[in-house]
């Protein structure tokens, strides 16, 4: 029952025009010879299934850094935020979430706070799972500052597949921890810059649930094991 569940969702409307678009080609497909609309249909279901837009229940504890991402943890290093946010070159711990096509693409925000800045900067299409990416890759920053004061830097990318970003928020929004914030299609990651002296709870290959996983606690006073 969960994997029909997890399968019978609704789809993001950025998906609505793709799913169409694959629908007709499919039909033109049929037109010219079947089996090539039987692969048509695949694909259709294909872009269906990549623009599922699941629920997802949030841990609501304070503190909490949250994964904005469905995918794979495939870096966690030290690493300054993008120059466009204006934060300087101090470094923070960076975890960077790499989603496949076959990833659910919606991101979620990591923690309840108000956008301070959204800065988009574009770039180049390397492969997403690539260190250099974070750099040199077409992206969209968020600037998103807690209550207390804490502000964490969560990082849209494209990737090898991906030629769209959508960030649905702006400068001034007030976000709840695990809320839908945009999407990036077809292929892509996101990266995370914890807060100062914030120890990830994640291990590189660890398979994350946007909106569910917890990525790291900024406030726990429980020793970290490393």
């Amino acid at each position: 029952m969960d994997s029909i569940t997890s399968i019978l969702t609704p789809i993001h409307r950025e998906g609505h025009r793709w799913v169409l678009i694959f629908a007709a080609v499919t039909v033109v497909l049929f037109l010219i010879w079947n089996p090539l609309g039987w692969i048509g249909v695949i694909l259709t279901l294909w872009c269906v299934y990549f623009f599922r837009d699941p629920d997802r229940v949030t841990p609501s504890r304070e503190g909490l850094v949250i994964s904005p991402a469905d995918g794979v943890v495939n870096m966690i290093t030290e690493a300054s935020p993008p120059e466009e946010l204006g934060l300087g070159d101090m470094t923070r711990t960076r975890v960077s979430i790499f989603m496949n096509v076959f990833n659910c693409h919606v991101n979620r925000s990591p923690v309840a706070g108000k956008v301070k800045r959204v800065a988009y900067r574009p770039g180049l299409f390397l492969n997403a799972d690539l260190d250099k990416a974070s750099d040199a890759n077409e992206r969209n920053s968020l600037l998103i500052e807690r209550a207390d004061g804490e502000q964490i830097v969560v990082v849209q990318i494209a990737g090898l597949v991906a030629r769209r970003i959508v960030c649905d928020v702006r400068e001034g929004h007030d976000l709840a921890a695990g809320e839908r914030f945009g999407i990036i299609r077809f292929g892509s990651r996101l990266d995370v810059y914890l807060p100062q002296g914030a120890v990830p709870l994640v291990a590189v290959g660890q398979t994350a649930i946007a909106g569910e996983t917890v990525l790291a606690d900024s406030i726990s006073v429980e020793p970290h094991h490393l």
